[in-house]
């Protein structure tokens, strides 16, 4: 039987060890520190605690819709204290794969972007051209003579070479349709993440996997993804904060994503949080996949 993990929530001493292995904390945002705009009591207390134990904090957040810049601002809204260089978002990886990993050869390395102007603004912070995204010429009703050009070709752009999805709160038809076919022609296909689910306001809406599964549907394809669980993103956060993954804790609420990155990236440690998408029932069950190394109700039982 796999080991359970460790219950810290009203355990001072188990807390006060918990904290003493790790150096690093990757955190999740929505779910653990939020939900909608709604701020969890004690985040900020906590995050204070963190930080005056010399602890390093890094805001890892799977939300494609914001821009670091957009997320410091989030994140000084709700009184918690950031600089933008603390915050890796997967609209960020997603553009660092792309300029430093990927490297498509020019003219073909054009991006079709399915999502919203998060993943614009780190596109164009990496010098990457793109089109799609908040254009408002794709927020439309197709037309006859949209089928007709996507169709033999001459509405399409034949620089993209990838197609890049991420959450987009303005998705139709037309835009599905230039996707799948930019992909039919051979574009690779990247999705910032994978999230089934966005929670929000105390409950949850469809989350930017949503926008990839017609497309999978379609072409049989699966996106490398760019943000938790992969590796992808792992890989480009030690490289950029080049810390030891041993002496590194990923904290969130989702097993099928934080805390399986957590795993697969062999951290330390992973503390699951119970204010957002996963529960206790799903690593209680057996054979469960992911089961996390610690858990507690909230961010703020780590005050002890």
């Amino acid at each position: 039987m796999a080991p359970q993990p460790k219950h810290l929530s009203g355990d001072k001493a188990a807390i006060n060890e918990f904290l003493d292995q790790f150096d690093v904390f990757l955190l999740d945002c929505d779910g653990v520190l939020w939900s909608g705009d709604n701020l969890f009591p004690g985040t900020v207390e906590t995050l204070e605690l963190l930080r005056s134990k010399g602890k390093q904090v890094v805001f890892v957040t799977n939300n494609s819709t914001k821009s670091r810049a957009d997320y410091q601002k989030k994140l000084t809204s709700m009184g918690i204290p950031s600089s933008v260089d603390e915050i890796f978002a997967s609209a960020y990886s997603s553009a660092i794969y792309i300029s430093r990993i990927l490297k498509v050869p020019p003219p073909r390395n054009k991006v079709y972007v399915l999502g919203e102007s998060g993943i614009e603004t780190e596109l164009k912070s990496e010098g990457i051209e793109f089109i799609g995204g908040t254009d408002p010429s794709y927020r439309r009703d197709i037309t006859p003579e949209d089928y007709k050009g996507i169709a033999d070709g001459s509405l399409l752009d034949d620089n993209v070479g990838i197609v890049l999805a991420g959450l987009d709160f303005h998705v139709n038809y037309l835009k599905l349709s230039h996707a799948y076919h930019y992909l039919a022609r051979g574009a690779k296909f990247l999705a910032t993440n994978t999230d089934s689910t966005l929670p929000s306001n105390h409950t949850f809406f469809p989350g930017a996997g949503s926008i990839s599964i017609p497309l999978i549907n379609m072409t049989g394809q699966q996106p490398t993804a760019l943000g938790k669980p992969s590796q992808a993103m792992m890989d480009s956060i030690e490289g950029k904060f080049q810390f030891d993954r041993k002496r590194t804790c990923m904290v969130g609420d989702r097993l099928d994503t934080d805390i399986r990155f957590g795993i697969e990236g062999k951290l330390g440690g992973t503390l699951a949080v119970l204010t957002g998408v996963s529960k206790k029932e799903e690593w209680d069950a057996e054979g469960a996949p992911v089961i996390p190394a610690f858990y507690v109700e909230k961010l703020s039982d780590l005050m002890g």
